[in-house]
C-alpha cells in the first residue's frame, strides 16, 4: 500500500527541492529555517518520509529525495509555478504577492485543473519573479551568463533576470525600490551598499537584498522571446 501524502510531507519534500536549487546541502537544520519549523517537528517528520521512501540520509546527515519524493516535489512546484502565472497574468495580482497565495493553493489543485492551467498558461515561461520550475541550481544561471546584482561594478548596466521569491519582505522591499524582473539598472557605486540607477532615478540597495537579485549584461535577455 503507496504511503499517504499529507500536506506536510508535500512541504518537506518541495522545500527540500528548493533549497537543492538555491545551491544549499540539504540538512535538518536547513528545513528548520525553510519552514520555520522546530527542531523536533523536523526530526520527526524526516523519520516519516525516510520511512515511505521518499527522502535518503546520508551519514552526515544530508537530506535527498528518492525518485519518488522527487516526483512528488516536482509536481507541487509545478503547480506552484502555474498558480503563481495564474494569479498575476490572469488575475493581475502583484507580482511580490503572488508566492504566499500559491503556497496555500497549490495543495488543492487537481490534475484536471493543472492541465486547464498549462492549457491556458502554456509551459516552460518564468514565474512573475523570474524563475523557472523545476531545478535551477545558482551553478546552471550562471551557466546561461547570470550572477547575483551585488556582484555589478560601477558603470555596468544589468537588466534583472529574477529574484528570490520565498521572502515577501524582500520583495516588497524591492519593488519600492522599483526592481523587479524585467528592469534595466545601471551600477552607479559600489560601497557598502549599491547605489542603482532605475528607470531615471537613484535608489540604493543593500548588499544582502542584492546577493538575492540575479541579473544579465545589458538588455534583458528574455526580450527577445
Amino acid at each position: 500500500m503507496p504511503p499517504r501524502i499529507t500536506i506536510s510531507k508535500e512541504n518537506y519534500l518541495k522545500a527540500i527541492a528548493e533549497a537543492e536549487s538555491e545551491g544549499e546541502t540539504v540538512k535538518a537544520v536547513t528545513l528548520a529555517r525553510w519552514l520555520h519549523v522546530s527542531a523536533p517537528a523536523v526530526t520527526m517528520a524526516i523519520k516519516r518520509l525516510r520511512r515511505d521512501a521518499l527522502i535518503r540520509v546520508a551519514g552526515e546527515g544530508q537530506l535527498t529525495l528518492t525518485p519518488s519524493g522527487r516526483e512528488i516535489a516536482n509536481r507541487l512546484l509545478n503547480r506552484h509555478h502555474l498558480i503563481e502565472r495564474m494569479l498575476a497574468e490572469i488575475f493581475g495580482l502583484e507580482w511580490y504577492k503572488v508566492h504566499d497565495e500559491a503556497e496555500q493553493l497549490e495543495h488543492a489543485v487537481s490534475a484536471d485543473f493543472e492541465c486547464k492551467l498549462i492549457e491556458r498558461l502554456g509551459v516552460e515561461t518564468e514565474c512573475p519573479h523570474g524563475n523557472r520550475v523545476g531545478m535551477d541550481s545558482p551553478s546552471d544561471r550562471r551557466g546561461r551568463g547570470l550572477k547575483p546584482l551585488d556582484e555589478g561594478v560601477a558603470g555596468e548596466c544589468v537588466a534583472v533576470v529574477s529574484v528570490f521569491e520565498r521572502d515577501r519582505k524582500l520583495l516588497e522591499y524591492l519593488d519600492g525600490l522599483g526592481i523587479r524582473p524585467g528592469v534595466e539598472l545601471e551600477v552607479v557605486g559600489t560601497e557598502a551598499d549599491l547605489e542603482l540607477r532605475a528607470a531615471g532615478r537613484t535608489v540604493v540597495l543593500e548588499r544582502a537584498a542584492a546577493s538575492k537579485v540575479w541579473v544579465a549584461a545589458g538588455e534583458d535577455p528574455r526580450s527577445d522571446r
